[in-house]
Order: structure tokens, then sequence, then C-alpha cells
């Protein structure tokens, strides 16, 4: 019997006929309420979604048949993962099918600030011809700077080099040798702040790059310059980025998004006439949709033809019983890349995975996936999984080398990740205690035993008296409380180390005031 597959969101007829052409039972049942399509869900293999349908915990529990949850498009949002994953349904989505829409839109968004063409419109539409008024910028000879080229950061850089511009980049995760290839030069974030006469972000939003564009660096631009962001809202200070444009010192902005969407009527930039914006348009083209509808379609009858799974967000390319086999150690291997990608240095090119003991007796390659997928994220916008991480490491410019080793010294087996950039390195290892009981057992030289969960604060320090005790007041008068507390030392270097594990985020003001402390060196929030 075919298995059958609902099309619960506008998708288009290209897409439905590969359905139908893979001899999959196609319905097609859009704007259905969430009652009415939690009714029908346990009659079907397969739901095929864009953003409208939310795929809750509520809607997976009815659904008795789903093996799959294909969502066409990037983002996940409205689709409950960890639900997913519980019940056993895979869910794919279709990365890379918008980035070159979203760096046209960049573009657009552009070239409307520097020709003034959202005002001039509407001034020609009230019968006005204000020709001086409207006197634009040249992109020719411009120089672009670029924070993070992913898929969608490089299109920029390659359409930017065609209109004569001069592109330097910024990006902690990819070497200099590929940013070059692309066309771009790579530089300290400083630089970008100030040698640029428009500067396009295009990075994901974690905690280290949430308001990277704040008062402080938008005082550090050059006078006149311009901001476009058609990443992810939230990376911007919007409050921040209204002051600096009416004062004049930005000549203009353009959002495609916003931190809050749809933003209040009486936001900030609204009055202002040298700010542009969309409605978070820049996946909206007819040619984009229709591309990921393809993808997804594709995808999707592969994986009820022959089992293949491609663009998975939630489950590793393994079978079924080395999955149950490697399970808690998965989790360690994301949680540990996640760690090393948040402690990382600037512009790490080498990536040293090293896995001991009884866990190499199976396939590694899961293993390794698992830990660049928990590392990817916190350094580019693209979407990462276990499926396309490797590819997108490669095409990053990472030099990866696996090391595996049959004796593991301390424990029965350990995962490790080792980061190394002209600014420095990053070791970090952890393994498995008993069945499932995650630990983080070293960073760098420090030995510890700390749990890799929720929110945490990684603190080096000098090692002299008190400085635990005034962190746990300061943390405490915030509110924050201490779950765990994990400390380390060097002799040799004179240093102490903690992994702090607290019940809710420290605030940019709470980590301001830690890392005030004397005798600290350096406080990292991770979040997990």
């Amino acid at each position: 019997m075919a298995a059958k597959v609902l099309v619960s969101d506008d998708l288009s007829r290209e897409g439905i006929e590969i359905l139908e052409r893979g001899g999959l039972s196609v319905d097609v049942k859009v704007g259905l309420k969430p009652e009415e399509l939690r009714a029908i869900i346990g009659e079907y293999d397969g739901l095929a979604v864009r953003s409208a349908t939310k795929v809750t915990a509520d809607l997976l529990a009815a659904a008795g048949k789903l093996k799959v949850v294909g969502r066409a498009g990037v983002g996940v949002d409205n689709v409950d993962l960890p639900a997913a994953t519980k019940r056993g349904v895979i869910v794919m989505n279709t990365p890379g099918g918008s980035s070159v829409t979203v760096a046209e839109q960049t573009f657009a968004m552009m070239l409307s600030m520097f020709r003034h063409v959202p005002a001039a419109t509407a001034s020609v539409k009230q019968g006005k011809w204000e020709k001086k008024k409207f006197q634009g910028r040249e992109a020719a000879g411009k120089t672009l700077g670029v924070i993070g080229i992913g898929n969608i950061g490089a299109i920029v850089v390659e359409r930017a080099r065609a209109f004569g511009m001069k592109v330097i980049a910024h990006d902690p995760f990819i070497s200099p040798e590929a940013a070059a290839k692309l066309g771009a030069t790579l530089v300290p974030l400083e630089e970008i702040w100030s040698s640029s006469d428009v500067i396009s972000l295009h990075v994901p939003l974690t905690e280290q790059t949430r308001h990277i564009v704040n008062a402080q660096t938008l005082a550090k631009m050059k006078p006149g310059s311009y901001l476009v962001n058609a990443a992810r809202g939230g990376v911007v200070d919007e409050v921040a980025l209204a002051d600096a444009l009416k004062s004049g010192h930005l000549a203009g902005a353009a959002l495609d998004v916003f931190e809050k969407e749809p933003p209040a009527a009486d936001h900030p930039l609204f009055a202002l006439d040298n700010f542009v914006c969309a409605p978070h348009l820049g996946a909206s083209t007819q040619e984009a949709q229709e591309i990921v509808a393809v993808q997804l379609a594709e995808q999707m009858v592969a994986f009820f033809q022959d089992g293949s799974i491609k663009n998975a967000v939630n489950v590793p390319a393994v079978s079924k019983e080395l999955l149950e086999h490697l399970g808690p150690w998965l989790d360690l291997a994301g949680r540990v890349g996640a760690v090393a990608g948040q402690l990382a240095p600037e512009n790490a090119s080498k990536v040293t995975i090293e896995l001991t003991g009884e866990v190499t007796e199976h396939g590694t390659k899961p293993l390794t996936n698992e830990i660049l997928r928990g590392l990817l994220p916190f350094f580019t916008q693209d979407p990462v999984n276990v499926v396309n991480a490797p590819a997108l490491a490669k095409e990053r410019g990472l030099a990866i080398t696996e090391v595996k080793k049959a004796e593991s010294p301390d424990y029965a087996s350990t995962i490790g990740i080792k980061l190394e950039g002209a600014s420095g390195s990053i070791e970090v290892v952890g393994s498995v205690l008993g069945k499932h009981d995650l630990r983080i057992t070293r960073i760098d030289r420090f030995e510890i035993d700390a749990v890799p969960d929720g929110y945490i604060l990684v603190l080096r320090n000098e090692d002299v008296p008190k400085i635990v005790g005034k962190v746990g007041s300061i943390l405490g008068d915030a509110g924050v409380n201490i779950g765990r507390i994990h400390l380390s030392r060097s002799a040799r270097s004179g240093q102490a180390f903690s992994m702090i594990n607290i019940d809710s985020p420290a605030s940019a003001a709470v980590l301001a005031e830690l890392r005030a402390v004397p005798h600290v060196i350096s406080v990292t929030p991770i979040q997990l």
C-alpha cells in the first residue's frame, strides 16, 4: 500500500506532482484548524508543511503512523523537535534553497538605501519631482564589510565584487585562504567596524551574536556609513541603531528582520527617513518557494522509496542498532562540539577530533558528524545537521583530522575536540559515566567533572582567594541561582577554572560585573 502524505500548507504544484510520481498517495488540505488537523493526522505516514502549520507535541501524539515531517524551507521553529524525536518522527528541512534569494534581498535593500528608492517613489506618487533631495551614492568603489560568509554571505561577496566593491569579511570559523577564494579579505571584527562603507550581517542569532551591533560598535563605524541586516532579528540593537541614524552618524540602515516580528507601530526606526525596511521577505520569491518545494518532495520520495534520509535535523544517519548503542555518546558529542563552539578562538581553521577507548570499536563517523553539528551553528547562519555538517565544514575551509585511540587512560571512552586558530586554541573532552551521565572531563589543561546542560558560565581567573565567594555573591544578588559549580586549577600557570551551572541566563550587566572582579581573566556564557 502506498504511503500517505498530507500537504497542509501551500506547496507548488510541481512539488505535489513529484510526490505523486514517486508513488505516494497525496492529500492537499491547506488551512486546517489545529483541531481539524489533529482529527485526521493519524491516517498519514508523512506530513509536508511550510511555516503556517504548527507541528506541536499534541499533534504528534495523535500521529500514530507518522514517520516523517518535511518542512519546505530552512527554519523548523514551527515543529516541536524534541517531541518528534521522542516519537521517532524524522524532521527534514530544505537548507540552501533560498540562499540566492536572501543574498539578492540584501542587495535590493542596500541599493534602496544608496538611491533612496522607497522615499523617492513616495515623493513622485505625491506629485513631487525632488531630484536634488534624493541624490544618492554608488556601490562601485565602496568597501563592503560582510560579517559571516556562509552560503548566503558567500553569494553576497560574489555579487558585491560584480558591483565593483572591495570586500572585507569577518568570520571566526573560516580560513583566510577560503575567504580569499570567495573574493574577500578576512580581517578582525574591529576592522569591519572602522573600515567599511557598508556592513552586511549574515550570522545566526546566538548568545555571542545577540546585539553584536550595539551602541559601542555603531560608534566605531565610519561616519556616513550604512548597515544592512537580512539575517536574524536580535543581532542588532534597534534602539541604538535608531539613535545612530537620528544623530546622522550613520547615513542609512536597512532591516529585513526585527527582534520582535511584527514590530510595534511606534517603533523608533519608523520615524526616520534614512531607514529602509521589509516584513522579513528574504526567502519570499516565487523561485525560492518552488525550489524548496521540489527539494522537499524529492527528499520525501527518497525516504519512502528506499529509506534514505537527507537533511534530517533531528536524527543521525545511522542504523537503528548502532543508534541504540551510541545514543548517549551522540548526545555527548553534540554537547562537546557546542561547548567548543562557544569557547572557540578567532579564525579557527584546524579541527582535531579525538575518540578513545571502547567507543572506537564501532563506526565513529556518526560521532564526528555530531560533534560538527554541535560546533558549527555558533559560527554560521546556514542550517546545520548531521548530514550536511562535514560538507559545510569543508566549504568553510576547515582542516578536520580524526584521531582514534583504542586505549583511554582515565575513562572507558572519551570524546574530544581541539580547535586551533591564529589567536589560540581550545580543547574540550567529555565522557559518559555509567550509561547515561554526560560529563565534560577536561577543558584545555583543567581537569573537571562538569555537567554539560542548560546555562553555564565558564570562568578563568588568577588562583587567589575569595574569587568564588565574590562570583557567588554577584550571581545571588542578581537572583541567578547556582545549580552546580566545578572547580579546577593549574599550579603551573597560577590560574583557576570554573564551570558554573546556573538556573537562568546571566544578563549583560551581571556578566560585566563578573568580568570586573579583580583577578578574573574571562567569563564566557554558554547555553546548551
